[in-house]
């Protein structure tokens, strides 16, 4: 981290915090600012970008290194379903604030419902500034998070902004995490 890298070969990378998604040539020179949640946020000449997982290698990262997410992904299958789901709430990032969703406080409800003989799973989430580009992207990850649990068969994610957000909604994990205290 915070050490310049080319990336070795063609991304699409989603910018922030418009969330149009760009193009970053082979040889663009990056600095990876954040790694959480199984996506990178780097810096470009052009400012702050988003990397997902899939495309780690052109980043030079061995996606062999999540050895310990994994595990505790397959030690909370044991776990009762809404448990697995926050599980997995948990590991959706903010691309520009090193707190989970959860802990910032943005998820505002969370059901696990029976839809004809379905598992499925609804959320009402919101995000830091209504203006940020990010939500459908924060969004999408959310859901696809929560569509690794094995009995989900649906998830729907809502975007919503009553109430609005505020810092005092961040848990006291999520303030220690950004020395608030």
């Amino acid at each position: 981290m915070n050490q310049e890298i080319p990336l070795t070969r063609d991304v699409d990378a989603i910018q922030i915090p418009s969330g149009d998604t760009i193009s970053l040539p082979a040889d663009t020179p990056v600095v990876i600012t954040q790694s959480l949640g199984g996506t990178y946020t780097v810096a470009t000449s052009a400012g702050l970008a988003r990397i997902s997982s899939n495309d780690a290698d052109a980043l030079g990262i061995d996606q062999a290194g999540n050895e310990e997410r994994v595990q505790k992904d397959e030690e909370m299958k044991s776990a009762p379903i809404i448990e697995q789901v926050w599980h997995q709430l948990k590991q959706v990032y903010d691309p520009e604030i090193p707190v989970d969703i959860v802990n910032l406080g943005l998820v505002y409800d969370c059901t696990l419902d029976d839809e004809e003989d379905k598992k499925v799973v609804n959320v009402k989430m919101t995000l830091t500034a209504p203006g940020c580009g990010m939500g459908p992207a924060i969004a999408a990850d959310a859901q696809a998070r929560i569509m690794t649990v094995e009995e989900i068969e649906d998830a729907r994610v809502e975007l919503v902004w009553d109430p609005p957000w505020n810092q005092d909604m961040i848990t006291e994990e999520g303030k220690m995490k950004l020395g608030m205290i």
